[in-house]
């Protein structure tokens, strides 16, 4: 044989083994429960769609998929402990716009970078916000809370889910916009952020649909203005930002499941096939739309959409950041 023909030899018994590998790979897991990195605390947004999205997944797989909530710094601290797992498929994260999208923009030294630690997996819905007030404010509506933020500098309190969360980054973004100045209270979490603004310790919050709408239903808040583009069927008579002080403005929370960098491919397509099946069941779906998620075109929700989708992210709030003049350095 020439060494041309052993060459050729070698290269398709590689190409064989790699191929017998991927397979085997992709039938053995998961053998065990996985793991999904909330960086929020429990009862928020994000902590409650992830475990929604989880137990449709984990039905899949076959196997359960574990909620491990690690707050603090806006979602860094946990996506930084989810960059340094080993990349086997059983530790996986529920990344979002702000510390997957903005973060980069934001800190000088972060201890991941969003597009070069993580392999993308599939992509959320995306889900717009609320801008909510306690029951007593003086506003009544949205152009009162602005003429009261412009009369008032600084004594407009607002609670977020932790610095560089997703309420942080918009409620700084609608400041800027609007000409006011406010005072951001941060928390490790939304859900501990909702509560104060129910209670009345702080005066509001952007908060995601998920978790307001239950909150607006029962009484227990003010909803003043919606981030979406179009008003929401489930609040018609909240008016958008955008068609009341803010021409223009729209924002929503997008999300994604990210996985550590050199996790093997057949596992990240195993784990996006269980989802886009998820996604297929309409019954599911419903039930999200009903929560005013709004649903993307099939073709968003894989993992190359999502790398995509999270480049240009990164660079959308860079010049973002610049423009309203966001640091958190």
């Amino acid at each position: 044989m020439t060494d041309m023909k052993k060459l050729a030899a070698r290269a398709l018994l590689a190409v064989a083994f790699a191929a017998a590998a991927h397979g085997a790979c992709a039938q053995a897991y998961p053998a065990r429960p996985v793991t999904w990195v909330v960086p929020f605390a429990a009862g928020g947004p994000t902590d409650a769609l992830a475990r929604a999205m989880a137990d449709r997944v984990a039905r899949g797989l076959g196997q359960p998929i574990i909620i491990d909530n690690a707050p603090g710094a806006g979602g860094t601290v946990g996506t930084a402990k989810a960059s340094r797992a080993a990349a086997d498929g059983y530790t996986m994260l529920v990344g979002h716009m702000g510390y997957m999208g903005a973060a980069p923009a934001l800190y000088k030294k972060l201890a991941y970078d969003p597009v070069k630690d993580f392999a993308p997996v599939f992509r959320f819905p995306d889900t717009p916000l609320v801008l909510m007030v306690r029951k007593e404010h003086p506003a009544k509506d949205i152009e009162a809370l602005v003429g009261f933020g412009k009369a008032n500098p600084d004594k407009l309190f607002i609670s977020n889910a932790g610095v560089g969360s997703s309420s942080h980054l918009i409620a700084a973004l609608f400041a800027a916009s609007a000409g006011i100045k406010i005072s951001q209270v941060p928390y490790k979490g939304a859900g501990p952020a909702l509560v104060d603004v129910i209670g009345g310790q702080v005066d509001g919050i952007f908060d995601q649909t998920n978790t307001a709408l239950p909150q607006i239903e029962e009484a227990k808040v003010r909803a003043l203005a919606v981030t979406s583009k179009a008003r929401l069927a489930q609040l018609k008579d909240v008016p958008t930002l955008g068609e009341t002080v803010l021409p223009g403005f729209e924002a929503s929370t997008w999300y994604g499941i990210y996985a550590p960098k050199g996790t093997p491919q057949a596992v990240l397509d195993k784990v996006q096939q269980a989802y886009l099946k998820v996604m297929r069941d309409k019954a599911f779906t419903d039930r999200l739309a009903e929560q005013a998620i709004q649903m993307l075109p099939p073709e968003q929700y894989t993992g190359s959409a999502l790398g995509k989708h999270t480049e240009a992210e990164v660079m959308r709030w860079k010049a973002v950041a610049a423009k309203a003049h966001i640091s958190l350095d």
